[in-house]
């Protein structure tokens, strides 16, 4: 059989996965590899680094804010964003491709020019502060920035369309039959969201937690511009032992850290729910 007469052969699935694969090997793993290894040689060998991070009150004290900025961030993120994805669902599909569009756009705008605008508007003589004065609700201004109310805004404003995205995908699946069922056996639009609409969204409601969480751990700009030192996150501490100290030992030590819990989150997110939504 000539040449030109042999069938096509369909390369396989490995033959196709070769080459992302030589990609996450040079740019992720090669890389993790050598930050590892820095991490347990520098500036001698051993464990001190891990020691010193996991013994240290200053250091813990990063980690726990870390934590707790993360979860903030997510649930105040789903509780926004729920009722968004509702209407990006049941609005007409020319309402819901503009409020789509503008939802995108915002990922598209520069991360720092988002974040300096929040700085303009939050700051004390910034247009938040001067709707509360005008509106009557406070009496003088108060302070939106440099603390955990200034970066719990700013990042809110910056996940969103990570949990939004993957909650209207799951909402758009559920069969709006099974709704009407509720209401004409009896439920109330509170039980109906509660017992049938919440329980049906947990998939895209976990993917999307899941994302903006494991971000949130590894955000470094908009806490640094809209926080202060005392709410300091592990981001920040490993720019500040990599670039300012130059202690690539710690610094790599804090990020491998962090890369096992981002691994461990996901383990358990695919033990409780399966692969999750927009990833499959």
């Amino acid at each position: 059989m000539t040449a030109a007469a042999r069938p096509f052969r369909r390369p396989s699935g490995l033959a196709l996965a070769l080459p992302a694969a030589a990609l996450l090997l040079a740019f992720f793993a090669v890389p993790v590899a050598l930050l590892l290894a820095r991490s347990v040689t520098e500036p001698q060998p051993g464990l001190h680094n891990y020691a010193e991070l996991l013994g240290s009150g200053t250091y813990m004290r990063v980690f726990l804010n870390t934590f707790l900025v993360s979860t903030i961030v997510t649930v105040v993120t789903a509780v926004v964003a729920f009722p968004v994805a509702w209407a990006l669902a049941i609005l007409p599909p020319l309402w819901s491709r503009i409020l789509f569009g503008i939802i995108v756009l915002s990922m598209w705008t520069n991360l720092l020019a988002r974040t300096y605008a929040w700085m303009v508007l939050l700051q004390q003589t910034g247009l938040v502060n001067r709707i509360l004065i005008g509106a009557g609700i406070i009496d003088r201004p108060i302070a939106l920035v440099n603390n955990l109310t200034g970066v719990t805004i700013g990042m809110v404003y910056i996940m969103l369309p990570f949990m939004i995205l993957p909650l209207v995908g799951t909402i758009r699946r559920i069969d709006p039959a099974i709704l009407q069922a509720a209401a004409l056996c009896g439920a109330t639009r509170m039980q109906a969201l509660t017992r049938i609409l919440l329980p049906l969204a947990v998939p895209g409601l976990a993917a999307g937690a899941l994302m903006v969480f494991v971000m949130s751990l590894g955000y470094f700009a908009t806490p640094s511009l809209l926080g202060e030192r005392s709410n300091m996150m592990l981001a920040e501490l490993i720019v500040q032992q990599v670039q300012s100290l130059v202690n690539w030992g710690l610094g790599g030590a804090a990020a491998f850290i962090l890369l096992v819990v981002t691994l461990a989150l996901y383990a358990v997110l695919l033990r409780l729910f399966g692969q999750p939504e927009g990833t499959r």
